[in-house]
């Protein structure tokens, strides 16, 4: 593993196009403005590489020189941490762990319906879509608080992960009601970000066209 690893001499990041985590990740590299090569992969016919990189055969997978990562949160904070301005993360401890733990409940809640909506046939995905909306929904109150961020006057990787899920409730036939219209508003400030709009793959610049 170490010696695939060792040929590449700039950071390498194998990606699906159309997933939420690698997503994420992409946003990240682009906020740090880290030159590094994206390689889209097809998820049915993956390359040999990320085989013999990564044991899981899993994406994101981020190659560091001789250090592979691949788990989408070890991930975008080894890149805050390796990469350290702009930060992207409090510095005070509790502040950092309530991030994390925000961080988490997105995952749990929300990156798991997406996952199992993308997933699903015809008759499951009402039920889903719905669930989906709900668990958005119930997150008004938070981003009622943004200003401008989740986090405060500051982008962050709380923002790096949410931003996936709402970019995709469009083309997955999720409308939110008027009065969701913080999480509305939050959404139009974080899309029109720079580093948002060049970590887009093609597939999700075609989500909201």
């Amino acid at each position: 593993m170490s010696l695939v690893a060792n040929r590449r001499s700039v950071m390498t990041l194998f990606s699906d196009p159309d997933c939420p985590d690698s997503h994420r990740t992409r946003i990240v590299l682009a906020e740090k403005d880290v030159t590094a090569d994206v390689i889209h992969i097809d998820p049915s016919s993956k390359p040999e590489d990320l085989v013999d990189l990564n044991p899981y055969n899993s994406v994101p997978t981020l190659v560091d020189r001789d250090l592979v990562l691949y788990d989408a949160r070890v991930i975008i904070e080894y890149l805050d941490e390796r990469l350290p301005h702009p930060p992207l993360m409090p510095v005070d401890p509790v502040a950092r762990a309530k991030a994390r733990l925000l961080m988490y409940r997105v995952e749990r809640d929300w990156y798991q319906l997406l996952g199992e909506l993308v997933g699903a046939d015809k008759k499951q995905q009402p039920r889903l879509r719905k669930m989906l909306r709900e668990s958005v929904l119930s997150a008004t109150p938070l981003f009622m608080e943004a200003r401008p961020y989740l986090f405060g006057e500051d982008f962050s990787l709380v923002d790096c992960s949410v931003i996936p899920v709402l970019w995709r409730l469009g083309a997955l036939g999720i409308q939110l009601p008027p009065a969701a219209k913080a999480i509305t508003d939050y959404s139009a400030r974080v899309f029109a970000r720079q580093a948002v709009r060049i970590s887009l793959s093609d597939i999700e610049r075609e989500m909201i066209a």
